[in-house]
């Protein structure tokens, strides 16, 4: 086995600690046609570790623009701030959705970061959203970390 690949045992732990959703921009694996991985939030070029705790659900779009990044630039300060790390930070301190669902709201330095360097609001994912939105079926029911 290539040191580089995830363990089978640690993939399923990672999508069953998911449920079925990317931990960035909580797109439902049951309503999109494009894969998802595992991915190393801290990632291995900058000493993270293929472990648990440092593995995320995400799918394809949000791994792209993640790549290699852990920092950002927060939009209204200009600093360059820390990056949501799914397994140190909770998701409802950092994001929340616009009224109609559509849009994720960064609420925190970290959180706006992460909105404009993961590209959390494209246009097709916003929608998705509005139709899912209108069937019932967003934001997924998922208890979010």
């Amino acid at each position: 086995m290539s040191s580089s690949k995830v363990p089978v045992r640690l993939k399923k732990q990672v999508s069953q600690r998911a449920q079925g959703c990317c931990e960035y921009c909580r797109n439902q694996l049951r309503f999109t046609n494009q894969s998802f991985s595992v991915e190393h939030i801290i990632p291995k070029a900058l000493g993270g570790k293929t472990t648990l705790d440092n593995l995320a659900l995400s799918c394809q779009s949000c791994n792209n623009h993640k790549y290699d990044k852990i920092q950002g630039k927060d939009p209204l300060t200009g600093e360059i701030v820390s990056l949501y790390h799914p397994r140190q930070h909770e998701w409802k301190h950092h994001f929340a959705w616009n009224d109609d669902c559509t849009l994720i709201v960064g609420l925190s330095p970290t959180g706006r970061a992460t909105v404009i360097t993961l590209q959390l609001n494209k246009s097709g994912l916003i929608n998705l959203r509005r139709v899912l939105f209108s069937l019932g079926e967003h934001p997924p029911a998922t208890p979010v970390q």
